[in-house]
């Protein structure tokens, strides 16, 4: 397990450890691009892992789960070298093609992989605890990345933050090929239309293993003819448990409304920035955010056990304290003799909300993976990754559309009432939690 977990954390980093988050849009603009080349490559970004989202997911479901892994970094690699080597307009928008598509086969498959993996091991209940690691992993990596790129560019430019993040591209490929090959809970074969009875169950036993899975009803005893028989088999089994059976798709919905709504921390430097902090002094504040989002991930795994009302309480204190923070921040705008006593407390305010709503988001993940019955998880997994991106560019939008009438301020504290809005469903919608009693995934009660 200790093994598993460290491989685990080092595939999550090693994936967002790249400085080149830090400059690429200077990159870009440095290169001669404008405003609206650089939106354009964006917006290629954005639509190619939009469009290979779910497809991916189904395809994880069909074929090796660490071949995609490894895939999936092998096409990174490409893409910041295309990036290095060819900084033109071409080279970036093939390079952002390349990252979009490795994006989409790693979303879904690593969690996937990770939990049959430990329902093999005996050990599911550690899902929520080591992902928690996993996403504090990321958000170190990608603080630390950020602020190497600093003197990885007063020491080499442009070319040396580059070949930098070609190398921990690399780095994290080669973590992929000492991943296990985890036994699906179902073999790709065994699935034929889970949709005609999605709310019946029948317990089958996974291939390799000694464990049982619970599987909607309609599993077929003789596999699908070929490998595009069975990958649009795992396609529709897995569309069909995301959208009819109720536990899965309150979960597919609550971990995309979760997830989505933290797009907000996009903004956070520009908040700061409109209060009239010094430019040097932004990344202490977000600093403050991303330790609230640290701490929420490596506490996952103690509080996976709450009850749903618990957890939609929580979300709703966090929407409060979002809002709250916000609005103090906006206030040093009017009192700039108090600025850095404002927009400190309200940056410590948006770090908690921040910390409890990237807690939820990992425990409503794994009560999602609890919730799959059937063999599709990669897929189902890419159904909730498609709407978060939906969630997110919502979001990008309405605070687009507002800060024409608003400051940037006021239009962020707007979006925590979309965190109360989202804590009031998360009763209702949080998947039960696999127990002990329950091996199926069932619960014997509701929490």
């Amino acid at each position: 397990m200790r093994a598993l977990t460290v491989r685990a954390v080092l595939f999550a980093a090693l994936g967002d450890f790249f400085p080149l988050y830090a400059i690429y849009a200077l990159l870009f603009a440095d290169h001669g691009l404008n405003a609206g080349q650089i939106s354009s490559l964006f917006a290629l970004w954005s639509a190619t892992a939009f469009l290979l989202e779910v497809p991916s997911g189904a395809w994880a479901d069909t074929v090796s789960r660490r071949g995609l892994l490894v895939l999936s970094g092998v096409l990174l690699t490409t893409g910041f070298t295309l990036w290095t080597v060819l900084p033109n307009y071409l080279g970036f928008a093939a390079g952002f093609v390349v990252w979009g598509v490795s994006g989409a086969l790693r979303s879904g498959t690593f969690e996937a992989l990770l939990y049959d993996e430990l329902s093999a091991r005996g050990e599911p209940s550690a899902f929520p605890r080591i992902l928690g690691y996993t996403r504090a992993a990321t958000e170190t990596a990608v603080l630390i990345a950020i602020l190497a790129a600093t003197p990885l560019y007063l020491v080499g430019g442009y070319p040396l933050i580059g070949w930098v993040s070609v190398a921990m591209a690399v780095a994290h490929t080669v973590v992929a090929l000492t991943l296990p090959a985890a036994p699906k809970s179902v073999s790709a074969g065994e699935v034929d239309e889970a949709e005609e009875a999605p709310d019946e169950a029948t317990t089958i036993t996974a291939p390799g293993s000694s464990t049982s899975a619970v599987t909607p009803a309609g599993i077929a005893s003789d596999p699908p003819a070929g490998p595009i028989t069975r990958y649009l088999a795992m396609l529709r089994s897995g569309l069909a448990e995301a959208t009819r059976i109720k536990s899965v798709r309150n979960g597919v919905l609550l971990g995309a409304l979760l997830y989505g709504i933290t797009a907000f921390d996009e903004y956070f430097a520009l908040v700061a920035g409109e209060a009239g902090v010094a430019t040097a002094v932004v990344p202490v504040l977000v600093g403050i955010t991303v330790v609230g989002s640290l701490i929420g991930s490596v506490t996952a795994g103690r509080t996976e056990t709450m009850r749903a009302r618990t957890m939609g309480i929580a979300v709703a204190v966090a929407g409060v304290l979002f809002v709250a923070g916000a609005v103090v921040v906006g206030l040093a705008v009017r009192w700039p003799a108090a600025m850095y006593a404002l927009t400190g407390s309200g940056f410590v305010a948006l770090g908690i909300s921040y910390g409890i709503v990237y807690n939820a988001t990992v425990v409503s993940a794994a009560r999602l993976q609890d919730a799959i019955e059937g063999p599709a998880r990669a897929t189902v997994t890419s159904v909730s990754g498609l709407l978060s991106e939906v969630v997110s560019l919502a979001a990008f939008g309405f605070v687009a559309l507002v800060t024409v009438w608003l400051s940037m301020s006021a239009t962020v504290a707007l979006l925590g009432f979309g965190v109360l809005a989202i804590a009031a469903v998360t009763p209702a919608w949080l998947p039960r939690r696999r127990t002990a009693a329950s091996p199926t995934g069932r619960a014997p009660s509701p929490r």
